[in-house]
């Protein structure tokens, strides 16, 4: 089996390790803008051979893990590339713009529209880890508009992987995906923008930040690469989330100003209940 991973950074280097762990018979062809990723990623181990997209035609499974903006321009050259028993599948947190591109292309057949929720903040092929998606939920768009076979093919290869399978319509993955993603990402880089500009004027603010605040502000560690895009391809329903939390902010600082602290421990309290929500979620 001839696996292609068009982007070998966290994402495409642990799906190549761990295909490579679940089928013997695999092998891991990288194709990446940047030279120095893919000599890396054969330093590693993570993949076999360098490739380029001139040999797409030789593959069982093409693998795009680059950002959502390149995906959308490069998919339906992918599709056009493809022998007609390949599967193409995609691992963008957006995901009407990309169903949108090739919803007329010839071979819409072969592609399979899949989100898997799982990731760090550190990126890059040296980021790359074995089982990042055991146990995560892999979200995927459309499956109707895959072959069957294909679909089959992506779905072993899931389950090998040990991740969790859930459907969804593109509008509805985008919509909700902004709330318990985006809006995260968005929350922790401008925490820790706040931070830093005040850190210009207090010196000694790092030293008190706890473990409170590296959680946090983790993930404004993020690629501003992979992020920007994502939050122009999802803008309308960025803005809307952005908005929720904005009037909840604005309500909580009003509550301070009052000092209303009964109403803001309730508010709290009441909110605590994302912990049932959440439960077994690592």
């Amino acid at each position: 089996m001839k696996v292609f991973v068009i982007g070998i950074g966290l994402i495409g280097g642990s799906f190549a390790i761990d295909i490579k762990a679940a089928f013997n018979e695999a092998e891991i062809y990288g194709i990446d803008k940047n030279e120095e990723h893919l000599d890396k990623a054969i330093s590693l181990g993570l993949i076999d051979k360098k490739s380029n997209f001139s040999a797409l035609d030789q593959a069982d499974i093409v693998i795009t893990s680059i950002p959502v903006d390149v995906t959308v321009k490069i998919l339906p050259e992918i599709l056009d590339k493809i022998n007609d028993e390949c599967l193409v599948f995609d691992v963008g947190s957006t995901k009407m713009k990309l169903c949108n591109s090739v919803s007329d292309h010839p071979k819409r057949r072969n592609y399979l529209a899949a989100h898997p929720i799982a990731g760090t903040e550190f990126s890059g092929p040296q980021a790359a880890i074995a089982n990042l998606y055991r146990g995560k939920t892999n979200i995927i768009c459309e499956v109707e508009k895959t072959a069957f076979k294909l679909q089959e093919r992506g779905m072993e290869i899931f389950t090998r992987l040990g991740m969790r399978i859930r459907y969804m319509d593109p509008a509805s993955h985008d919509k909700h995906i902004a709330y318990v993603s985006h809006l995260s990402h968005i929350s922790s880089f401008m925490l820790g923008k706040t931070v830093i500009e005040k850190e210009k004027n207090e010196r000694d603010i790092f030293d008190m930040a706890g473990s409170g605040f590296a959680s946090t502000v983790r993930l404004a560690k993020s690629s501003p690469e992979m992020w920007a895009p994502i939050f122009k391809h999802n803008k309308e329903n960025v803005i809307e989330t952005l908005n929720e939390y904005i009037a909840n902010l604005t309500q909580f600082k009003e509550l301070m100003e009052e000092d209303n602290f009964v109403e803001i421990y309730k508010e709290m309290e009441d909110t605590n209940h994302i912990k049932t929500i959440l439960k077994g979620i690592s």
